[in-house]
């Protein structure tokens, strides 16, 4: 028993290392997540910003010399923008929407196979403090047996000693 308890608590500080590390696992994947969001979003605004930029004053020269072609012109552009906008955010909703599945899964595994070892921890905890609980208990039957035993062949033989 006395042998058992120590094991069990370093069986839980380990449990509880290892919540922590996952934890910590958990908060550097979101900040890397967040760092590279703010990269691509910061891109994605500088490159609109110019789009948007060069658009304006090819639009002005344009008005000046042929209003026809700039707004053909302006149109194949919004197109081919909105097109790439949706594909940008099409691929942005599907990556983000596989990282949360992916670290979703990940945590419902980690839960259930630290339910898992736990369990497993137990009952072999258990078998092994059944074990020694048994040993002992049928160590201390056999010798009150032996000493009862021992004292009645005893007084047997001292009764038949003394007639």
């Amino acid at each position: 028993m006395f042998l058992v308890l120590p094991l069990i608590a370093a069986l839980a500080l380990t449990i509880a290392k290892l919540d922590r590390i996952d934890r910590w696992i958990d908060r550097q994947t979101d900040r890397q997540t967040d760092r590279q969001t703010d990269r691509q979003t910061d891109r994605q605004t500088d490159r609109q910003t110019d789009r948007q930029t060069d658009r304006q004053t090819d639009r002005h020269k344009d008005r000046q010399t042929d209003r026809q072609t700039d707004r053909q012109t302006d149109r194949q552009t919004d197109r081919q923008t909105d097109r790439q906008t949706d594909r940008q955010t099409d691929r942005q909703t599907d990556r983000q929407t596989d990282r949360q599945t992916d670290r979703q899964t990940d945590r419902q595994t980690d839960r259930q196979t630290d339910r898992q070892t736990d369990r497993q921890t137990d009952r072999q905890t258990d078998r092994q403090t059944d074990r020694q609980t048994d040993r002992q208990t049928d160590r201390q039957t056999d010798r009150q047996t032996d000493r009862q035993t021992d004292r009645q062949t005893d007084r047997q033989t001292d009764r038949q000693t003394d007639r």
